[in-house]
């Protein structure tokens, strides 16, 4: 089932994941929405990406909070909203999601460069024109978005990590970086 159903769902999605993450606090927002922020610099979003049915977060914890605080608060947040706009109720999201411990900086590379192509290895669009993934954030260098770059920019310049994640793309298709690294990713 898709849990966007327009661009006002994915916009509202990524307004609460900010709100939770105290990057958006506009007095206003928070009142409305009812999201009381972590703790300041709780976790930092490597890089993300919305689809239709699903997310991805590449997530770096930064303290002793567990990461279901933060996924708990945004989706508990975005269902409410979504079960009002379409008039309906029940739970939104199928399961618990999934967390997988990134051990080393390969896997870390690899993985954003996994998420980044989820758009384009499923059908939906080419990589540079998705708009609701962190991808366009780091070829263009935008400012002021949710993820913290550096932690990836300072092993590539975006040109370079631009050619990685389009190089990675027949690797990732035919699962060959998953079996690498023995996971399962859906």
């Amino acid at each position: 089932m898709d849990i966007y159903k327009g661009e006002q769902d994915y916009f509202n999605f990524l307004k609460r994941l900010k709100l939770a993450l105290g990057l958006d606090l506009q007095r206003a927002s928070l009142q409305t929405l009812r999201i009381q922020p972590l703790p300041e610099n709780s976790f930092s979003i490597i890089c993300y990406c919305l689809m239709p049915n699903h997310f991805h977060f590449l997530i770096r914890q930064n303290k002793d909070i567990p990461i279901s605080k933060l996924v708990n608060k945004v989706c508990s947040s975005y269902s409410k909203y979504f079960n009002k706009k379409y008039d309906r109720v029940g739970h939104l999201f199928q399961d618990q999601f999934k967390a997988v411990n990134v051990e080393t900086d390969e896997y870390m590379l690899w993985l954003s460069a996994y998420i980044h192509q989820n758009p384009k290895v499923a059908g939906i669009s080419d990589l540079d024109n998705y708009k609701w993934s962190s991808y366009g954030d780091y070829i263009n260098q935008n400012s002021g978005g949710v993820c913290d770059k550096d932690i990836i920019l300072s092993r590539f310049s975006a040109d370079e990590y631009g050619g990685f994640v389009k190089d990675s793309y027949e690797p990732i298709r035919q699962n060959k970086i998953i079996d690498k690294f023995h996971l399962i990713l859906d």
